[in-house]
């Protein structure tokens, strides 16, 4: 694990692997985890390129959150984060609040962002007040937030390993924290920004996600110019630990589909 410390003087952890001339990969979480998440992720593109996974303010090494945060926050502190690594541009990977955060780079910051995978996001969602009600609701005991959303988020029925991981992934965020990452994430509508993204983007989503069921990212897709959608069997909210295989072969094809047009 590693710490780095943006211009702005906030600190941000993340985990890294790879190196060499290809345009590096990012991996952002999602709002009930943590960049631990990527650790298949880290190990399979680690082999190609520059491969970096971020914790954002609040959670894992990070520092803690400002109450008042949002999503634009969270996607400045990265792009700073970014910059400190002397990574100018980066496809960029984000799963949930990850998708949401990567929409929000992409505004803040278009030519910092190489390509997009949104994954099992959206632009905005039909449910989002009463899901941050929930989360809000339930925030003061986490384990017990995991422990009754694991089942939720994963396909069924789980892999018992998997299903610890969620459980203590989850567990360990700071209250505080999630509340305000599910703010960023669930309360969002960034359908105009969506609209002008205009770098290469592939949505993906867990045939089996429930909280974000694949018609919300089929019609993020809609939104995205040229944007291709991908669903990944036999996974729910959280591809990229369900079904790490089938995950890493669609994005590899296309950073590397990317990566040949330049």
């Amino acid at each position: 694990m590693a710490r780095v410390t943006t211009a702005s003087g906030i600190t941000i952890g993340y985990d890294e692997a790879g190196g060499g001339e290809r345009t590096p990969i990012i991996f952002l979480h999602g709002v009930g985890s943590d960049r631990s998440v990527w650790r298949r992720q880290l190990e399979r593109f680690g082999q190609d390129r520059r491969t970096i996974a971020f914790d954002y303010p609040g959670y894992g090494e990070s520092d803690a959150a400002i109450d008042d945060m949002t999503r634009d926050d969270f996607a400045t502190s990265i792009l700073a984060a970014m910059t400190e690594l002397q990574v100018d541009q980066a496809h960029v990977c984000g799963l949930s609040l990850g998708g949401v955060i990567a929409i929000a780079m992409h505004h803040a910051w278009p030519k910092r962002v190489r390509s997009l995978v949104l994954a099992d996001s959206f632009a905005d969602h039909p449910d989002g007040q009463g899901i941050y009600d929930r989360s809000l609701a339930g925030s003061e005991n986490m384990r017990i937030l995991a422990e009754g959303r694991a089942d939720v988020l994963l396909a069924q029925p789980a892999d018992p390993a998997v299903r610890s991981e969620v459980i203590e992934t989850m567990a360990r965020i700071d209250p505080t924290s999630y509340v305000i990452g599910a703010r960023a994430v669930w309360l969002a509508d960034q359908r105009d920004r969506a609209h002008e993204i205009r770098v290469p983007t592939l949505v993906l989503c867990g045939t089996e996600d429930k909280p974000t069921p694949p018609a919300l990212s089929q019609a993020l897709a809609r939104l995205i110019p040229g944007a291709r959608y991908e669903p990944i069997e036999r996974a729910g909210h959280l591809g990229n630990i369900e079904q790490p295989d089938a995950f890493n072969t669609l994005v590899n094809a296309f950073i590397r589909g990317v990566d040949s047009r330049t």
